[in-house]
């Protein structure tokens, strides 16, 4: 079975797994093959956590969840040198961010120096203590959630650091056959007759998909509007619309790059081996949406950010 067919049958038994929610799926595949983390904002019980529990499941690597709240500190997520009596030395015990697949529950509940700590081992792929840096390994992606419902005793994050996840996705409610799906499901797993079987994707296999991701051909055309996409943030009144007047700031050139591999990834997982202005639209609102800085009038008219990604895709034009 070829790594593309191993990939299919992942997204597939994932679908049945975490059911209703099928685009949450797939934008954690594409984050897994473009090497990039995710933020996911939904409401409670959503199946955010059940999503990423999953996918360790299923591929080779170790999962560890963290609980935000407002009394963590750095040393909680890096970990910290530890005091052996016996011969007075130090020895540098790991924190939770040293595996693979990390679930960063309710990230907006801790504190700046708790977030920037998380973000920064996103953005280098290493924790520094005192006067040591530790690599991480070669296979990590962080899931972080936020709830858009509960806003007491929360930290937002700060655009800057925002730009620092590959794809912020909203997660919505299932429909009713999706709910009634859920049921049956719960009661299988209550009775422990729920279906598990899936073959086990190994890093190697993973790193090789990656290379396949990225040696997708993207015609010089598409190319060309990808750029202009992120440009257009930067340059609205280029558009001969109002949109000047709602962004404040547009995406930075990391936009550029995740839309590129985003992209490429969502055409590997549809089989195919070039990429078309669609997939660049399949992914464009979940790589903009937090980078897009909206003005005051925007705020002030409820103008939101998915509304300006929209007229984005209608004024630009696609090859």
């Amino acid at each position: 079975m070829s790594v593309k067919q191993q990939f299919i049958e992942l997204e597939n038994y994932l679908k049945q797994r975490i059911i209703g929610q099928h685009e949450l799926v797939h934008k954690m595949l594409v984050a897994l093959l473009a090497d990039g983390h995710l933020l996911v904002e939904g409401a409670p019980g959503l199946a955010k956590t059940r999503a990423i529990k999953e996918l360790s499941n299923a591929i080779e690597g170790d999962f560890h969840r963290i609980q935000f709240t407002p009394d963590l500190l750095p040393a909680d997520l890096t970990g910290t040198e530890i005091y052996r009596p016996q011969d007075g030395s130090f020895q540098f015990q790991k924190g939770p961010l040293f595996h693979n697949l990390v679930l960063a529950d309710e990230i907006n509940r801790a504190p700046a120096k708790v977030q920037s700590a998380l973000l920064e081992a996103m953005a280098e792929r290493q924790i520094t203590v005192g006067s040591n840096s530790f690599d991480l390994p070669p296979l990590f992606l962080v899931m972080a959630t936020q709830n858009p419902i509960e806003q007491e005793g929360t930290y937002p994050l700060p655009e800057a650091q925002l730009d620092r996840f590959l794809m912020h996705v909203e997660v919505g409610y299932p429909n009713a056959e999706a709910e009634a799906d859920i049921l049956r499901l719960n009661r299988q797993e209550a009775l422990n007759t729920a279906a598990q079987e899936v073959s086990n994707l190994n890093q190697e296999q993973l790193f090789a998909a990656r290379n396949e991701v990225l040696s997708i051909y993207m015609a010089p055309e598409v190319e060309e509007y990808l750029v202009q996409l992120i440009i257009s943030t930067r340059q609205p009144e280029k558009l001969e619309s109002n949109l000047a007047s709602y962004i404040e700031f547009g995406a930075s050139p990391r936009a550029t790059i995740s839309l590129d591999r985003c992209a490429r990834a969502n055409a590997w997982l549809n089989d195919r081996d070039y990429v078309t202005p669609g997939d660049i639209q399949a992914v464009l609102y979940d790589v903009l949406r937090h980078r897009i800085i909206l003005s005051y009038q925007a705020e002030a008219e409820g103008v939101t950010a998915n509304k300006i990604i929209s007229e984005l895709i209608n004024l630009v034009p696609a090859p």
